[in-house]
């Protein structure tokens, strides 16, 4: 079956009217993103990528804290086919030649701060250590935004992290007048190695695989319904639902990202509407 491209929606309406949600599902492979999807792995996240299907992109930067700034200027994962593809956001600058009719263009220096002008509520609800807010590296992110949160049962050693992160996520959107519109940034870090531990039966000694890290996916499936279930309790909701870089698992003798592999570079994407509960 041909895959038909994502359709992209006006973002010049969609911004003001709609809130906005950017989940980033840390680490996360196309490979093993694709096949759970068309075994039916996935049942939950399936549900709402176009044909069931997650769109190929190439990463714009091969680990978190190169990725996540990119992303904040207007540089999603782009489409894995002979471009230009027009942007959905995009900072204002001479020369782009991915800017279209229906980019939301911005002056400001990141889209973080672009929305919070227009009036939305900026949360982030970090995961990896580029979120912790323990230094000075790990606060340059969430410093972005008008509310931030990070504890360590969120990070990437804990095996309850994902329904942490949306606990608190559930919290903090509840917590916006209704009236006031939303951009919620959630760094899923359940992904992101060590992450054995969501498969039953591995161990510390065995470490983790591409069998442990499908293992983390079905658990974020697990519980992710949740997440779009608070965004869309209010209106409706814009979401982008992608990973920021994949991670080698001995390919080509490869393990671990921030390196020029195809497992990393080569990253699933897909965005859809929420629409509000009835």
């Amino acid at each position: 079956m041909t895959h038909t491209p994502l359709s992209r929606p006006d973002m010049t309406e969609v911004v003001g009217r709609d809130d906005l949600l950017l989940l980033t599902l840390d680490t996360l492979r196309y490979d093993v993103a694709t096949e759970l999807a068309a075994a039916g792995r996935l049942p939950t996240l399936s549900a709402y990528l176009p044909q069931g299907r997650w769109d190929k992109r190439h990463a714009p930067g091969s680990f978190t804290y190169a990725s996540h700034h990119a992303i904040f200027a207007g540089f999603l994962p782009t489409p894995a086919t002979p471009g230009p593809h027009p942007r959905l956001f995009a900072a204002r600058f001479a020369g782009s030649e991915t800017t279209a009719d229906g980019t939301f263009v911005f002056d400001e220096p990141d889209l973080v701060t672009a929305l919070a002008a227009r009036g939305y509520h900026t949360v982030c609800v970090g995961g990896v250590g580029f979120f912790n807010k323990r230094g000075a590296l790990g606060s340059v992110l969430p410093s972005l935004f008008a509310e931030s949160h990070w504890e360590p049962e969120f990070s990437v050693a804990s095996p309850t992290s994902f329904e942490a992160q949306v606990a608190c996520a559930e919290r903090a959107v509840a917590a916006v007048p209704a009236d006031q519109r939303v951009f919620l940034f959630f760094n899923a870090s359940a992904l992101h190695q060590p992450n054995w531990f969501h498969l039953p039966g591995a161990t510390r000694d065995a470490g983790d695989s591409r069998e442990t890290h499908a293992a983390a996916l079905e658990y974020i499936d697990a519980h992710v319904g949740r997440l779009f279930d608070a965004m869309r309790a209010r209106r409706r909701c814009f979401a982008i639902v992608c990973s920021d870089h994949g991670t080698a698992y001995g390919d080509d003798g490869y393990t671990g990202h921030r390196l020029g592999h195809e497992s990393v570079w080569t990253v699933p994407y897909s965005h859809f509407f929420l629409e509000p509960s009835p």
